[in-house]
């Protein structure tokens, strides 16, 4: 049974009751668990004040972005005291990840939670945690944890880490804090969810702390504000009464064609009917292929996806020729960071198996949890089972599914989706991606996709000059010049950035290249009729750095050259 998440103040003081016991000095363990705190809760409102309290008190604002910058690294690996504890395989090493694990979840908690603060949580204690996954390629496979020593040993799937002898009490130990964590992560998205989605209306679902009067005007001062910027909870885009927010009052139905015009008796003007478009040619395999080829960097995924079209046209002409074919699966696991190009790939995997015939139209679903779970349990599994059907004959992507791990709405959802992707096997792929740790947790978890998903192709970041190719063919198709000297400047951009697991790698360039088409705007806005050169050349001074953005105009008047005689301040 999951237990209620802590405050950070008793995670906190765990922790460092734990770090006694290691020997661990008490500053060092409150470092780490003040910094990976911060890091987790940083985009949260009223995160800062609430850090201040819990650790303490009396603390400034420039503490909490220093200390969460300080944690970002420790979002994706095991915090420095932890991977030593680790390799010294110390007895205290697994507590010491629990207490760092309960820290992250406690954070998730700070100011008011958002899905990006749970999604930071969940990966920083699956970094944690991860220091000692129980990861299983077979029943027979030795597991090691992900940090070792240099001599150390490899530790068997049920082995302590302080003993030579086999143990299943440490792998029920972690694998019962993975549930614990994880769980406690889903409560709190729950109730965040919940929050997003507005009160129950009619009994569909249980009340809420979060729920309001739905008689109210929703949009009334001191209701909460819409967090999802959509005015459709379901995100089904417009539609009848059923997409609206419970509250709101349903817009009158726009009236039949032609019934202002039309007398009793006589049936409405009907539109003409609209010609259907042409459907697009589909591409060939070599073309798909090519256009694969021509993706930056990706070596290795680019390798993988080339060995499984030769097995899968072997597998077609072994069927041909009739000889007997081996089972194989064709869903895929795809681990890396954000802005790796995994949806790109993936799209490209629905044509690519199209082309070969394995399924019959070749599109991409792009769903989360939020389009798999539904509000209560016993609707979630028809939710899952018509995203589903939505998906036969392509591919189904499901980002950040590890986020389904951990209670019991994601567990109904993976067992619905376990059973659908058996039943639908002959037209169907299922691609589940998300970051390298968590995505192992999450395929460890369910004996059912660990059989079913058996190829993980790993997104590594792209390196410097992937990027700047990246972001001068982003600007290229945009009809902008990129000379040597902003290629310069980019790659100044790119020496100061934090390369963790929350840089943005192509999205990245991406938001430095709009954000330097801002800045040319502004640069020529005096400027009556620029030439062309002007409009298309972009200036080093363009270029920022990704979080500076695009200044707003009060504060580039502030940049202005003062006039003639004028004194500084």
């Amino acid at each position: 049974m999951t237990t209620a998440a802590p405050t950070l103040a008793t995670a906190l003081a765990g922790l460092l009751e734990v770090a006694r016991a290691a020997g661990v000095e008490e500053a060092t363990a409150r470092g780490e668990a003040e910094a990976l705190s911060a890091t987790v809760a940083e985009a949260a409102t009223g995160a800062w004040s609430a850090w201040s309290a819990q650790t303490g008190g009396d603390r400034s604002a420039e503490e909490f972005a220093e200390a969460a910058s300080r944690g970002r690294r420790w979002r994706s690996t095991p915090t420095p005291t932890l991977a030593r504890l680790a390799a010294e395989r110390s007895a205290e090493a697994p507590a010491y990840a629990k207490g760092l694990a309960l820290v992250c979840t406690a954070a998730a908690g700070l100011g008011t939670p958002t899905t990006q603060t749970i999604g930071n949580a969940s990966q920083a204690a699956a970094a944690q945690l991860g220091a000692f996954q129980p990861t299983p390629p077979s029943q027979s496979d030795p597991i090691v944890p992900a940090v070792t020593g240099p001599a150390s040993p490899p530790v068997q799937l049920g082995q302590s880490v302080t003993e030579s002898g086999p143990t299943d009490e440490f792998t029920r130990g972690v694998r019962g804090l993975w549930d614990d964590v994880m769980g406690q992560l889903a409560t709190l998205r729950t109730r965040t969810d919940e929050l997003r989605r507005g009160p129950a209306v009619g009994g569909d679902r249980p009340g809420s702390p979060f729920d309001l009067d739905p008689s109210a005007d929703p949009w009334a001062p001191g209701r909460f504000p819409d967090l999802t910027g959509d005015t459709r909870p379901d995100g089904n885009g417009p539609g009848d009464g059923a997409n609206l927010r419970p509250g709101d009052v349903p817009a009158s139905p726009p009236p039949t064609h032609g019934a202002d015009t039309a007398t009793a008796g006589e049936p409405p003007e009907q539109p003409a009917p609209e010609e259907a478009k042409p459907a697009e040619p589909q591409k060939s395999l070599e073309e798909l292929l090519a256009e694969l080829d021509d993706l930056t960097g990706l070596a290795s995924v680019k390798g993988e996806i080339h060995r499984q079209v030769a097995v899968l046209r072997i597998e077609a002409k072994r069927a041909a020729a009739g000889l007997k074919t081996p089972d194989l699966t064709r869903h895929l696991v795809f681990t890396g960071n954000p802005g790796t190009g995994k949806t790109t790939v993936a799209r490209l995997v629905g044509g690519i198996y199209r082309a070969l015939g394995l399924l019959s139209k070749g599109q991409l679903i792009e769903v989360d949890r939020s389009e798999l779970v539904a509000g209560y349990l016993g609707q979630t599994a028809m939710k899952t089972a018509d995203v589903v059907k939505s998906a036969i004959g392509g591919v189904l992507f499901i980002d950040e599914a590890y986020s389904l791990a951990g209670d019991q709405y994601g567990t109904e959802a993976v067992d619905t989706l376990v059973k659908e992707m058996e039943d639908k096997r002959d037209d169907l792929v299922v691609i589940v991606a998300g970051y390298p740790v968590p995505m192992q947790f999450f395929i460890a978890q369910n004996p059912g996709l660990a059989s079913r998903f058996r190829t993980t192709i790993e997104f590594a970041d792209y390196t410097d000059d992937e990027l700047v190719a990246i972001f001068t063919a982003i600007a290229t198709k945009a009809d902008y010049d990129v000379s040597d000297a902003v290629v310069a400047r980019f790659r100044e951009l790119l020496a100061g950035v934090a390369r963790d697991s929350s840089f943005g790698n192509g999205r990245y360039a991406r938001n430095v290249f709009e954000a330097a088409v801002g800045h040319q705007a502004w640069r020529l806005r005096d400027i009556e009729d620029p030439t062309v050169e002007q409009l298309r050349s972009l200036e080093p001074e363009d270029l920022v750095a990704e979080e500076s953005g695009v200044p707003e105009p009060s504060q580039m008047l502030q940049t202005e050259p003062k006039a003639t005689g004028e004194e500084e301040p």
